[in-house]
């Protein structure tokens, strides 16, 4: 048994990641792969927790320090208590977000010092990074009208001013162009089918899966 996999998707609000997930899962299910869902800020007890405070509430419930801070705990606790073990079973995880939300959103979005975050992430990850990194890109008013008609609580990011989701989507791609080997960005604009297929193709080349079942 090897060591898992660790694939985290990534997008700005309704870019349709959980949909995405579900899809890749599916497909890993196919092929006798043990996988496991997970997502961020969540994904432990502790972490799911923390998740409560930072996406409920109104927009200015915290400033963009103690946020991140926020994330970054519920991050710690999510890996040690679960990414970490999952992985070392030899489970796959597929994970709705991870550090480039963090760098996205309380980064260029909130205008917070990259180094710090840098520094952030050493001290709570160590080297740790995702196998892969799927970014789901679409422009911002797309991606809030799809947003916006859903049923949720969880509403405090999209309640934030457009310029915000503007350059949180400049923030993911400019982490895109910091690393792109790690990335795989898909256009969100097209058809869903259109988006999962170019999402499992990447998948199965990037891991050298078969697919004769």
């Amino acid at each position: 048994m090897g060591q898992g996999r660790f694939i985290t998707i990534e997008g700005g609000e309704g870019a349709g990641k959980s949909t995405q997930i579900r899809a890749l899962s599916q497909k890993l299910q196919s092929l006798d792969i043990s996988f496991k869902c997970t997502r961020e800020p969540g994904g432990s007890t502790g972490a799911e927790e923390i998740r409560r405070l930072l996406v409920e509430g109104v927009a200015g419930r915290w400033d963009a320090t103690s946020e991140a801070l926020l994330v970054l705990a519920a991050r710690r606790d999510h890996l040690v208590k679960t990414v970490w073990p999952a992985m070392a079973d030899g489970t796959w995880v597929l994970c709705d977000r991870f550090i480039d939300s963090t760098y996205a959103y309380q980064g260029y979005g909130h205008g917070l010092p990259l180094e710090s975050l840098d520094q952030l992430h050493a001290f709570t990850l160590g080297e740790f990074r995702p196998d892969l990194t799927i970014l789901i890109d679409l422009p911002v008013e797309t991606g809030l009208e799809r947003a916006h008609s859903r049923q949720d609580r969880e509403t405090r990011f999209e309640s934030l001013e457009r310029d915000f989701h503007e350059r949180v989507r400049h923030g993911f791609l400019e982490r895109v162009k910091q690393d792109r080997a790690r990335f795989l960005t898909l256009d969100g604009t097209q058809p869903l089918e259109q988006v999962t297929d170019q999402m499992i193709q990447a998948v199965l080349s990037r891991f050298e899966l078969s697919v004769e079942e």
